[in-house]
């Protein structure tokens, strides 16, 4: 049985998608305990507002200030899903390493059906690049 969130604070990452017609998966990475002190989750740095500094380059720990530069930090993380395979239409659950793979150009993380094996895609969503009309 895979550990759900509780609340988006828990999360490093987390999406609802659909498959096609047939098919959805929902996928989340939770966040890890310090493995200096073990007592507090690690998280983005915050300035002195309290907001989250989203661009940040490392993770730190609020309870000792532990920093983790933040490629190493998510490549030691764990995804997990849920999803019903739009190919056999199987409920289930699967879990990946945290690592993106540049599959047809995009960032991707691929689950794989425990059934059927066939793959379940989460592609990083990206901004559409919005097209100029010719000025006549």
């Amino acid at each position: 049985m895979l550990q759900k969130p509780e609340s988006m604070d828990e999360c490093v990452y987390f999406t609802q998608r659909s498959l096609g017609d047939r098919g959805e998966i929902m996928a989340w990475v939770l966040r890890e305990t310090c493995k200096k002190c073990g007592k507090a989750k690690m998280g983005k740095p915050r300035d002195k507002s309290g907001k989250v500094k989203v661009k940040a380059g490392e993770y730190v720990c609020p309870g000792c200030g532990h920093s983790v530069e933040k490629n190493a930090y998510e490549n030691s993380l764990v995804a997990y899903a849920e999803y019903t395979c739009p190919g056999c239409s199987d409920n289930g659950e699967a879990q990946t390493p945290f690592r993106r793979k540049n599959i047809e150009g995009v960032q991707t993380l691929r689950f794989q059906c425990n059934k059927c094996s066939a793959n379940l895609d989460v592609t990083k969503k990206m901004k559409e690049k919005k097209k100029r009309s010719a000025a006549i």
